[in-house]
């Protein structure tokens, strides 16, 4: 289980719709996969997804997946200095 993930999707999502405490937004790590349990709502994932996705890219180096590029401009990522 990756608790921080869940966490900070609530709290973007709790901006909006203060019943987001109930929700059931996690993640975890099945072998080399990175699985994220998004809010229901299209309109709710657009609000607290891009709070998690750029530690998205690194977290999957971290697991042993492939390493991603991303376009800064739409999605920066990030990553500790030397990684």
């Amino acid at each position: 289980m990756m608790p921080g993930f869940g966490e900070v999707l609530r709290l973007r999502s709790l901006e909006q719709v203060p019943t987001a405490i109930l929700s059931r937004q996690t993640a975890g790590i099945r072998g080399k996969a990175l699985v994220v349990n998004l809010p229901g709502r299209p309109s709710s994932i657009r609000v607290s997804l891009p709070a998690v996705m750029p530690a998205v890219p690194y977290c999957l180096e971290l697991i042993g997946a492939a390493r991603i590029e991303t376009d800064p401009s739409i999605l920066p990522a990030f990553r500790p200095a030397g990684a």
